[in-house]
């Protein structure tokens, strides 16, 4: 397995420029399919998510769609397939065929879709028998399993005869996530009428346009992080990111007030700057902003701050199941990490951090990325260090630019 050694050696620059978001460029990819007029995406994601999701979309007469290990994109596929291709499978990695997908290809199959289950019932991967044939508009929905089951549902809804109307059962987990989705449709012209947890989309078509991806704030999240932990970084600047933003994950700039973090808006981007940090003990939600959870037990680990967090259901079908992934890291620099009840503790640090600690990535990008920041402070080495390809490719790249040394 591949690894590398991290380390820091002494500040260089204080300006990053950051990878567009991963999930405004892949509901911008699958609008821009379903749509007969003509839009433009600009700046749109390097991510191995969304350059997979783009040759897809782009190649002509596949009978086997491959999602490889994009959980995002294999969901989105399976309603852009039911509505726009028949006689076709969608399947991906084997961790892949571990990720439920029951919910949603239930809700297909009840308005009119044809999708048959390949090898186990509730999983990848799926055969796409027909093109939908609607036969019913209103759904309910499970709001505490993943939003991209929403928001896959809504992107084809002005495609649907009939339209849609969701209802979206309490609690509902990432909101944030299909309020992005429902700015995006309205960008190329589609109306939409959300009352309390009810979501109706009537039958329409996209209108032409274009739109200037943001930068992504998941990412941010990361240089949050490393300036939070670091003697020798007192500011940095990120640029691309906008104060009024689609993406839920932007609440890292309130979040990260209590771990020693302020945020100041510029035109053009964000200046990170140190602030007193005086916080002992924490409660956190993260039903609305799953991706950033990693990263903030990281940060508090560190600082020895004790943790109680709720809304991280959604970890468990992740690339990994990372609360036991976290678990498992987390125990090396003498963190424990434990469920009790409906929230996950995180105890204080009881010992310093080893020098050379080794970290284990499970095949998960926001592992490797989460713990990186560490390296400001002890060398480490990160085992599999290429899954930060999936959504951050110059993430390695970005860190030396700081003054990390990688080897």
């Amino acid at each position: 397995m591949k690894k590398i050694k991290l380390s820091f050696d002494k500040f260089k620059d204080s300006t990053i420029y950051l990878n567009s978001s991963k999930s405004e460029s892949n509901r911008l990819l699958i609008i821009k399919a379903l749509s007969e007029k003509e839009i433009t995406i600009k700046n749109l994601s390097k991510a191995n998510d969304s350059v997979l999701l783009k040759n897809l979309l782009e190649s002509e007469n596949l009978v086997v769609w491959d999602a490889q290990d994009a959980g995002t994109s294999f969901r989105f596929l399976t309603s852009f397939l039911a509505i726009k291709k028949e006689h076709v499978v969608l399947s991906g990695t084997e961790r892949m065929k571990q990720r439920p997908v029951k919910v949603l290809v239930d809700a297909l199959n009840k308005i009119g879709a044809e999708i048959l289950y390949l090898e186990n019932e509730g999983f990848p991967p799926i055969y796409v028998k027909g093109k939908i044939n609607q036969v019913k508009n209103k759904l309910d929905i499970p709001g505490d399993i993943s939003s991209q089951y929403i928001s896959s549902l809504i992107l084809i809804a002005p495609l649907l005869e009939k339209g849609i109307e969701i209802n979206i059962e309490e609690p509902f987990y990432s909101r944030p996530y299909v309020n992005m989705t429902l700015n995006l449709m309205n960008s190329f012209g589609i109306k939409s009428a959300v009352k309390g947890n009810k979501i109706s989309i009537k039958n329409q078509e996209f209108s032409s346009g274009s739109y200037i991806v943001e930068s992504d704030w998941s990412a941010a999240s990361y240089w949050y992080s490393i300036l939070s932990i670091s003697d020798n970084i007192n500011n940095l600047t990120l640029q691309g990111l906008k104060k009024k933003s689609n993406q839920g994950d932007s609440v890292i700039s309130e979040l990260m007030k209590s771990f020693g973090v302020n945020t100041q808006y510029k035109e053009d981007g964000i200046v990170l700057t140190k602030i007193k940090l005086d916080t002992e003990e924490i409660e956190l939600d993260f039903r609305d902003c799953p991706d950033l959870a990693q990263t903030i037990l990281v940060v508090a680990a560190y600082h020895k701050i004790k943790l109680k967090v709720s809304g991280v259901e959604s970890l468990k079908i992740k690339e990994t199941d990372r609360l036991v992934a976290m678990k498992n890291e987390l125990k090396k620099i003498g963190c424990d990490f434990y469920e009790e009840g409906n929230y996950w503790i995180l105890e204080k640090r009881r010992r310093e951090i080893d020098d050379e600690l080794s970290i284990d990535t499970y095949k998960d990008h926001r592992m490797a990325m989460a713990f990186a920041p560490l390296a400001s402070k002890k060398s480490m080495i990160i085992n599999d260090p290429d899954v930060v390809v999936k959504s951050y490719p110059t993430y390695w790249e970005d860190l030396k630019k700081v003054g990390f040394i990688i080897t």
